[in-house]
């Protein structure tokens, strides 16, 4: 699709719905997974390390795969077939869970399912970025994530629900109930597949055989090397949230309990992605009319505040629920243009012949800048404090949003 049609075409084609939809039941697939995850670990009788560690491999791999495909997928031109074997992995991933008896193949499966997701996403954002206009950019990727994170939101509560149901089935050992959840899991992730093959039209397919991989990273344009450090540098204070629901736990656990409390916050977990849900559309809607750039910088504003809040949080002692879901609110708006806006800026920074691999590039900054910042933030939390942390973070990401504004005056 060239230019001048993708200006006259609807922005909500056929495409973005289907690229939505398969978001939608990718991240349903192993969102599920997520909230059973730990429990599954348990009963298996692995200690919560073997956790940290899956799961900080599986998102390495994800995270350094990002590239890799944006390259490949911009050398061959073979971009939906790619995005088709990586949405495919997912299931496959689900299915080694399912049978797993040790670590082993929960580390196999969380490696093939992270891969296959790292393997999709750069060039799924580049088909969607390239199916509409770029005055329209921002409301497509903003459906899009909301989509997306539909299936964030589902995932964790259909998991909880099918976990509660399969306990009343016949099992052998209490794995049971979550070996079932398991390949129920699989339905969604083979339908998202199914959902991408017959919905989604790659508008390009202009292979470039010439594409040598160090002289493309090295001959990207200047701005956008620029707003990759900023990027990295927000990342580098951009913490998991999971670590956002560990502390609400502890600052709810004095006056509900342990239990009690960690129901609350994975609740108020579920709250952020509401909020996201929500948020997603209007933003991509706002920024397409006064900027991406300018809008992601308030999105980096909104990020600082979450952590600076979360340190206050802490420093007071705040144990009210109302309170609490505020921060998460915060939390969700700044996701919600991050995730919606980040890739769209890269959009404008970069030609379309490079997109892929630009996209993929800022996966694996981001990846890895986030894997630092959640190891940085829990060894603070616990060699000093978790004001410190969070205030740590917070700072970093106030840095990452000076910069970011640096290469918005770049780029102007």
């Amino acid at each position: 699709m060239n230019t001048s049609s993708r200006r006259s075409a609807p922005w909500f084609n056929r495409t973005v719905a289907g690229a939505g939809l398969t978001s939608a039941l990718g991240d349903f697939c192993y969102e599920t997974t997520t909230v059973i995850l730990p429990g599954f670990l348990a009963v298996l009788g692995l200690p919560a390390a073997a956790l940290g560690l899956i799961e900080g491999i599986a998102d390495a791999v994800a995270s350094f795969t990002k590239m890799f495909s944006g390259f490949i997928a911009d050398k061959l031109g073979h971009r939906k077939l790619l995005v088709l074997i990586g949405y495919g992995l997912t299931p496959v991933g689900q299915v080694c869970l399912a049978l797993a008896l040790g670590w082993p193949l929960l580390l196999l499966g969380r490696i093939v399912s992270w891969f296959g997701k790292g393997l999709r996403g750069p060039l799924r954002d580049a088909i969607v970025l390239q199916a509409v206009s770029p005055e329209t950019r921002g409301r497509a990727f903003g459906f899009h994530r909301a989509a997306d994170t539909v299936g964030g939101v589902l995932g964790p509560l259909l998991g909880v629900a099918l976990l509660g149901w399969a306990q009343s089935l016949p099992g052998a050992d209490a794995a049971g109930p979550f070996r079932w959840v398991l390949w129920l899991s699989v339905i969604p992730g083979a339908l998202a597949v199914l959902a991408f093959l017959t919905l989604v039209r790659d508008p390009a397919h202009s292979p470039n055989p010439k594409l040598k991989f160090l002289s493309t990273l090295r001959g990207l344009p200047a701005r956008f090397k620029r707003y990759l450090a900023a990027v990295g540098i927000f990342g580098i204070g951009d913490f998991s949230h999971s670590l956002l629901i560990l502390a609400a736990t502890q600052l709810l656990t004095a006056s509900m309990g342990v239990v009690h409390a960690a129901q609350v916050a994975g609740l108020l977990y579920v709250w952020r992605n509401v909020v996201q849900v929500a948020a997603s559309y209007p933003v991509g809607v706002l920024a397409d009319r006064v900027g991406h750039l300018p809008v992601l910088v308030a999105g980096y504003v909104l990020g600082a505040l979450t952590a600076l809040l979360t340190a206050a949080a802490f420093w007071f002692a705040v144990d009210s629920v109302p309170l609490l879901a505020a921060v998460f609110f915060v939390a969700g708006l700044y996701v919600a243009v991050q995730e919606a806006l980040e890739s769209t800026v890269t959009a404008e920074m970069v030609t379309e012949d490079r997109l892929a691999i630009c996209i993929g590039a800022l996966g694996t900054v981001n990846g890895s800048a986030k894997f630092v910042s959640s190891a940085a933030v829990g060894v603070l939390w616990t060699a000093a404090s978790p004001v410190v942390s969070f205030g740590t973070a917070a700072l970093f990401m106030f840095l990452g949003t000076f910069a970011l504004i640096g290469a918005r005056r770049t780029t102007s």
